[in-house]
């Protein structure tokens, strides 16, 4: 997350700002976590462009990716981090504060 010198207005993260990715984070705010497939399908992209997506906001620290088998098939489930929740919470704070909400 990125901040003023202050330390006290949070700015725009570019990490996050992307459509996909300010989706995947919204999403994942509303939850503890969520499959990879349900992700998937609300945000309406292929397998290939969510994992790209996943794994720059995972390279940001801002979301874990977790596998388990279920019922014999592997499952993906997807979750913001601390980090990932603060970032995202600043992020829409500036996006409010840039459009005046």
């Amino acid at each position: 997350m990125s901040v003023s010198p202050a330390g006290t207005t949070p700015l725009f993260d570019a990490v996050i700002h992307p459509p996909p990715r300010l989706q995947i984070c919204g999403l994942l705010a509303a939850v503890d976590t969520m499959e990879f497939a349900t992700v998937r399908d609300t945000v309406g992209v292929s397998d290939s462009v969510l994992s790209k997506h996943v794994k720059q906001l995972e390279e940001a620290g801002y979301v874990k990716a977790s596998k388990a088998t279920i019922a014999s098939r592997q499952r993906t489930s997807l979750a913001l981090t601390k980090d990932g929740r603060r970032a995202f919470d600043a992020h829409v704070a500036e996006l409010r504060r840039i459009t005046g909400a």
